[in-house]
C-alpha cells in the first residue's frame, strides 16, 4: 500500500520557493547536460585547410579562378614515383588531392595540428604550381618578402 500524506502535510502555510532546481532544490545543475560541441574528424580537418588554401590561391591567380579543387580519400593507381599525393588535370580544370596519401605518407618533423596543417596547405600550393607550370614559391605574391 503506498503512503499518502494527510491533508495536514499540505497546507498552504508551508510553500515552495518560486526558484527551485531539481526536486525543489536551489543551486542544483540540470538532469541533462548541454549538448557537446561537434567534433571535428581528420577529413572535415583536411577539407577546411584544402578549402583555405585553394581561395586564397583564387583569389591570387586569375588563372586558377575557374580551377576545381577536388579531395580524394585514395588515388586508383599509382605510378612510376610511387603513390600520387595529387592530380592535375588541365584540360578539365581540374585539381585533385589525395587525402590519405597526403595524411599518411608525408613525414611531419613535428606532428601537431600546425604542421599538419602547413604540410597540406604545401601540398595544395605544389599541385597549382604544377597546374600553372610555377614554382611553389612563386604564388604567394610579395608574402615572403619582409623587406
Amino acid at each position: 500500500m503506498a503512503w499518502r500524506r494527510g491533508k495536514e502535510a499540505s497546507s498552504p502555510s508551508r510553500s515552495r520557493p518560486a526558484r527551485h532546481g531539481r526536486h525543489g532544490r536551489e543551486d542544483r545543475s540540470p538532469v541533462v547536460r548541454p549538448p557537446l560541441p561537434p567534433l571535428d574528424t581528420r577529413a572535415e580537418r583536411f577539407d577546411l585547410a584544402v578549402g583555405t588554401a585553394a581561395e586564397f590561391l583564387r583569389s591570387a591567380w586569375e588563372e586558377l579562378r575557374d580551377v576545381s579543387f577536388e579531395i580524394g580519400d585514395m588515388p586508383p593507381a599509382t605510378d612510376d614515383d610511387g603513390i600520387p599525393r595529387w592530380q592535375v588535370l588541365t584540360d578539365e580544370k581540374r585539381i585533385i588531392l589525395w587525402r590519405i596519401p597526403i595524411e599518411r605518407l608525408s613525414h611531419l618533423h613535428r606532428d601537431d595540428d600546425f604542421h599538419r596543417r602547413m604540410m597540406i596547405e604545401g601540398c595544395v600550393f605544389r599541385a597549382a604550381a604544377e597546374y600553372l607550370d610555377r614554382d611553389p614559391w612563386d604564388l604567394g605574391p610579395d608574402r615572403f618578402r619582409y623587406f
